[in-house]
C-alpha cells in the first residue's frame, strides 16, 4: 500500500531553505510515499466573513489535504514563531467551524535554519496549533535542522551520511506512523 502525503513548505521565497530540505526528504522517504506540495501562497488572510462562501483557492487547499493521507509540514522560524503564511493557511483549512480538514489527520513537522538551534520554537508553536486541529502528530524524533549549503544541495542531495542516515530515519518513522493511525482512523 502507498500512502499520498501532503506536504506545506512554510515558507513562501523562492530561495527557500526548507524548499530544499523538502526535496531532500522526499529523497530518502520510503518508496511507498507520494509526495505533493499544497500551495499557500495565493490565499487571502482568513477572516470568519468567508465561512458562507469560501473562496476557490481556499476550496483547493482544503480538497488537497482531504486527498491527502497525511501532511508533512516543512517550516522555517519567523521570530520565535510560526510564518505568518503558513498560519494563515492552516485557519483556512480549519475553519468553518465543524469542517477542520485536519481532524485525525496524521502529521509530522520539521524545519530548518541558518541558525544552530533550527527551528525549535517555531516546531513548538506549530504542534500547538496542530493539537488544537485534533491532528494525529508524530511527537518523535524531533528534528531541528541547521542548515547549510554544503550538506544540502539544491536538488535534495545531502551530501553529509550522519545528516542522510537522520533524515532517512525520520521519515522511515513518519511513514510507519502513517500507517500506526490509519489504521485505527482510515481516512473516508
Amino acid at each position: 500500500m502507498s500512502y499520498k502525503v501532503g506536504y506545506f513548505v512554510g515558507s513562501l521565497s523562492s530561495t527557500s531553505v526548507n524548499r530544499v530540505l523538502s526535496k531532500a526528504l522526499i529523497n530518502v522517504a520510503p518508496d511507498d510515499l507520494e509526495f505533493t506540495e499544497i500551495p499557500m501562497g495565493d490565499l487571502p488572510l482568513y477572516s470568519p466573513d468567508y465561512d458562507a462562501d469560501y473562496p476557490e483557492v481556499a476550496r483547493a487547499l482544503k480538497d488537497a489535504i482531504d486527498a491527502s493521507d497525511a501532511v508533512l509540514f516543512v517550516t522555517p522560524e519567523y521570530n520565535r514563531s510560526i510564518p505568518g503564511a503558513l498560519k494563515n493557511a492552516i485557519d483556512w483549512a480549519s475553519r468553518p467551524w465543524g469542517q477542520n480538514s485536519f481532524h485525525h489527520v496524521p502529521t509530522a513537522v520539521i524545519g530548518a535554519s541558518i541558525g544552530v538551534i533550527g527551528t525549535a520554537v517555531a516546531q513548538q508553536n506549530l504542534r500547538s496549533v496542530m493539537a488544537f486541529c485534533n491532528a494525529r502528530q508524530m511527537t518523535a524524533p524531533e528534528a531541528y535542522i541547521h542548515y547549510t549549503s554544503e550538506v544540502f544541495l539544491d536538488d535534495g542531495t545531502i551530501t553529509k551520511p550522519d545528516t542522510e542516515q537522520f533524515l532517512r530515519g525520520f521519515m522511515q518513522e513518519f511513514r510507519d506512523h502513517v500507517e500506526r493511525v490509519l489504521t485505527v482512523l482510515p481516512r473516508s
